[in-house]
């Protein structure tokens, strides 16, 4: 018997419904969220056509734990999912359940690809050194803010800035109360930071796709290593082209009767990687040098329509490149 199996997921319990083909309910209740009690519940049904689950924090695990059990799970966009679960007049995990089920069972939803878990883990990595940085940026901005607000300026002497800081604080003592602890705990971010960007230069010098990838002019070692890790597998585009879509790096356009406008870009998709190529294509344009007829190009477009739209659109390029270095396995040759 086909039937199809709705799942909302949460930490602790996972509620489930499953509906026949024809769309009446056959069963539904709650589960600890386990893959294997989840394959438990749902046995007695048999085994299921199809099983929908939402984007969410534990959505990448727990599908990839399913379809290990032979479940066919599909993860679907939680944006496209919330404007139908909206629809209920009461939200309770019950009724997400049942109307990720009628999802299953029409078809009507949009299914994303779930990242493997070695990309995820190249991700972790990634995210743990922007979060370390972007700490260690806001740290030093509040510490800059709150010598200026005294009137303080750094003296000339020491190379390094913290020590630069100190000495700063040897006239205000009220002051050096409050930001030595801070201090230290920018070194402690400091050190982090040096320990994360040093195991990750480590295993995108290691990898030999990294390696290839950074030859394009622009692209370092932490861009490569994002790309691989965002994009995970190149054959989930058909067209390179796509790639600037799915990092959000492709106009918007909005038309309704007779108003038809583009708008900026969509910025959507991984925000991570679409600020590094940016910062790709931002260097190669204002850089000395190097880049060949791709600087040349960006160098034209920015004589016309400026530095922004012209390292976003250099940025895209860049990223339709690295796909398709990537699937046809080719070097980048300067023309």
């Amino acid at each position: 018997m086909n039937y199809f199996v709705g799942l909302d997921v949460s930490m602790e319990e996972t509620a489930y419904c499953a509906r026949n083909a024809e769309g009446r309910i056959l069963g539904q209740g709650k589960t600890v969220t386990d893959p294997d009690a989840i394959a438990v519940a749902l046995a007695r049904f048999g085994r299921p056509t199809r099983v929908v689950l939402e984007t969410g924090r534990m959505a990448n695990w727990l599908h990839r734990q399913l379809i290990a059990r032979d479940l066919p799970a599909v993860c679907v966009d939680a944006r496209q999912a919330h404007a139908v679960l909206s629809q209920m007049p009461n939200k309770t995990d019950a009724n997400d359940a049942a109307m990720l089920a009628e999802l299953a069972r029409t078809g009507f939803y949009r299914a994303v690809r779930v990242k493997s878990e070695a990309a995820q883990s190249m991700r972790a990595l990634l995210k743990a050194r922007e979060l370390v940085l972007r700490q260690r940026i806001d740290l030093d901005n509040t510490i800059r803010g709150l010598l200026t607000s005294m009137g303080i300026r750094l003296p000339e002497g020491p190379r390094r800035w913290a020590d630069r800081v100190e000495l700063a604080l040897e006239a205000n003592e009220a002051l050096a109360l409050a930001l030595r602890p801070l201090l230290r705990l920018r070194g402690d971010l400091a050190r982090s930071l040096a320990e994360l960007t040093r195991r990750l230069l480590t295993e995108a010098w290691g990898s030999d796709l990294c390696r290839r990838l950074m030859g394009v002019p622009g692209v370092g070692a932490i861009t490569a290593y994002a790309f691989l890790a965002t994009i995970d597998d190149p054959t989930r585009f058909t067209h390179s082209r796509s790639v600037g879509a799915y990092v959000g790096l492709t106009s918007k356009r909005y038309q309704s009767g007779e108003v038809d406008y583009t708008g900026r870009i969509t910025r959507r998709g991984d925000g991570m990687l679409r600020t590094l190529l940016f910062e790709a294509a931002s260097s190669l344009i204002t850089r000395a040098g190097g880049g060949g007829a791709l600087r040349e190009w960006g160098l034209r477009l920015r004589a016309k329509v400026g530095h922004k739209k012209a390292s976003v659109a250099l940025a895209r390029k860049l990223g339709v490149i690295l796909h398709r270095m990537w699937v046809d396995g080719t070097e980048f040759r300067v023309a």
